[in-house]
């Protein structure tokens, strides 16, 4: 699985990178996002959000809900994990509508996902580097994001 890594020197740098990857993406892609508290993950969203055409005020953490909805040049499906218990919770949403949809599908903590994670997606993984830096690591599961990820 190819991977491609860098780091991120400040939050603006993230959402400037996120940005960049996200002229790559199409209608069905999924970003399974990773990564500690506070490393950036909804940053990076707000990234591929901004060049959705999405404003980045209406783009936050979708903790207590588990889904936003943003409607921008291509929807932007925005699931956030963190709080999931079990995965009858995101059954209950009928997650596979938003995964196989029409839009880019991101999704926080998608390790919660086990064995409903999608067969292929790009996984970001973000780790802290000290003060404001950011390791962020993209690795393709699947060839359609094998261009993305390097």
């Amino acid at each position: 699985m190819p991977s491609f890594s860098f780091i991120s020197n400040s939050a603006k740098e993230t959402t400037r990178w996120a940005k960049r990857i996200a002229q790559s993406l199409k209608a069905k892609d999924i970003i399974c996002l990773s990564g500690d508290l506070g490393t950036g993950k909804t940053t990076f969203v707000k990234g591929i959000a901004q060049y959705l055409k999405i404003k980045e005020a209406e783009v936050n953490s979708p903790t207590f809900t588990l889904l936003n909805v943003y409607e921008g040049k291509i929807p932007l499906y925005h699931f956030d994990l963190y709080r999931l218990d079990n995965l009858n919770e995101i059954s209950r949403l009928g997650y596979e509508e938003f995964f196989y949809g029409d839009g880019i599908c991101v999704i926080e903590w998608a390790d919660k996902l086990k064995q409903l994670i999608p067969s292929e997606y790009l996984s970001v993984v973000l780790k802290h580097q000290g003060g404001n830096k950011r390791l962020i690591t993209l690795q393709a599961h699947g060839k359609r994001y094998e261009y993305i990820s390097h």
